[in-house]
């Protein structure tokens, strides 16, 4: 945005008239959004250092150390809270109490104050409360009630026996969670409405096909977990430079996709076991390097810290059969460590090799794609 001093300058000089530079002025202002209540982010100045925000994915966890004071305080506050609830109330009434406790406390810490970290753990724990309510409310349900019809509570495994609870205590925390999001804008909530939603979906599907197999449930978590990705990339895309709550919102997402997508397409590759064949372990690995290139290309790193574990698993078993067998985890960590500190290192330079070898029209919409639009 061009400053009023050289709007001035440009009148005093000839170069536009003083109606142009007013009606510069008010096309600036309209074009301004309005102020966020989220916490906006802050370039730290401080011993001449400024934070390069095309290199780093700016996170709001923390504003001020206001944010740890008033967490620890919430720490105390909630857990004292939930002990004498529980003593005198019960478990179902010490869950709804939290919630409505939380809500409560957001209305100052979040709406009026705006704090980023108390906000996101008086989310987290009005999701997790309004979740455990409903959960003891369906479990107290007759177990012959129509809503559990379709399996006996006996002989069933966990999750066929509380199928039912699952998908409506995860429906009831997705619209709760909505609400939440209406009054108090925390980016984080869609991503807990998205985790809930899929709670219900698993939930349901297992009410619905009792008999689906494991790799079943892997590629339902799969499709989710795209699904999810597409819907960070759609916010992402809205905000190229991110400024704004959107890419807040798309980091939560891209957190929350991450394992949906590794662990399964993980497991598919390398199978459930601990210990893997070179066969698979090479697999692993590539699938590895390839959720690298996701990653430089829409520079998140969320998929590749998902996929740290699995990586040091297939390393450690490739360096087993090696015959370093006793310095396998040592050596595994530093393999992973060298890894971690280089790709940090060579980060923008990786990722602009890797956009010139993309379409333009896709690269231009992408966040902090360092070609021009031409």
């Amino acid at each position: 945005m061009i400053s009023d001093e050289i709007l001035d300058l440009a009148v005093g000089k000839g170069v536009i008239t003083l109606a142009q530079a007013e009606a510069l002025r008010h096309l600036a202002k309209d074009r301004l959004p309005p102020p966020p209540p989220w916490p906006p982010a802050i370039a730290d100045t401080s011993n001449g250092l400024q934070r390069d925000t095309e290199d780093n994915e700016a996170v709001r966890f923390i504003t001020s150390f206001a944010d740890i004071f008033v967490s620890l305080g919430l720490a105390l506050f909630f857990s004292s809270s939930a002990y004498l609830l529980s003593l005198y109330a019960g478990g179902t009434a010490m869950w709804a109490g939290v919630a409505g406790l939380a809500w409560l406390v957001a209305e100052f810490f979040t709406r009026r104050r705006h704090l980023a970290l108390p906000s996101i753990l008086l989310l987290v724990l009005f999701s997790a409360s309004v979740f455990m309510t409903s959960w003891k409310l369906v479990a107290q349900l007759d177990p012959m009630a129509p809503l559990n019809w379709w399996h006996p509570t006996d002989q069933q495994s966990w999750l066929l026996a509380h199928a039912t609870s699952l998908a409506l205590s995860g429906l009831a925390t997705a619209a709760f969670a909505g609400l939440h999001y209406l009054r108090f804008r925390v980016p984080v909530t869609i991503a807990a409405m998205a985790a809930a939603l899929i709670g219900t979906l698993v939930g349901l599907i297992y009410w619905m096909v009792p008999d689906i197999s494991g790799r079943g449930v892997d590629a339902l978590l799969f499709v989710c977990g795209l699904f999810v990705f597409l819907l960070a990339m759609r916010f992402d895309m809205s905000d190229l430079r991110r400024l704004t709550r959107r890419t807040d919102i798309a980091f939560w997402l891209h957190l929350l996709a991450a394992p949906l997508i590794v662990h399964p397409l993980v497991v598919a590759v390398g199978g459930q076991g601990a210990v893997l064949d070179n066969f698979s372990a090479v697999l692993v690995l590539a699938v590895f390097l390839c959720l690298g290139l996701v990653s430089l290309v829409i520079d998140r790193r969320a998929l590749l810290v998902s996929g740290l574990t699995y990586a040091g698993l297939a390393f450690g078993a490739l360096l087993e059969r090696s015959g370093v067998a006793d310095k396998t985890p040592a050596t595994t960590l530093l393999a992973l460590g060298v890894f971690i500190l280089l790709l940090s290192a060579l980060w923008q330079p990786l990722r602009r090799a890797i956009l010139k070898l993309l379409p333009t029209a896709l690269v231009i919409r992408l966040p902090h794609s360092h070609l021009p639009a031409s």
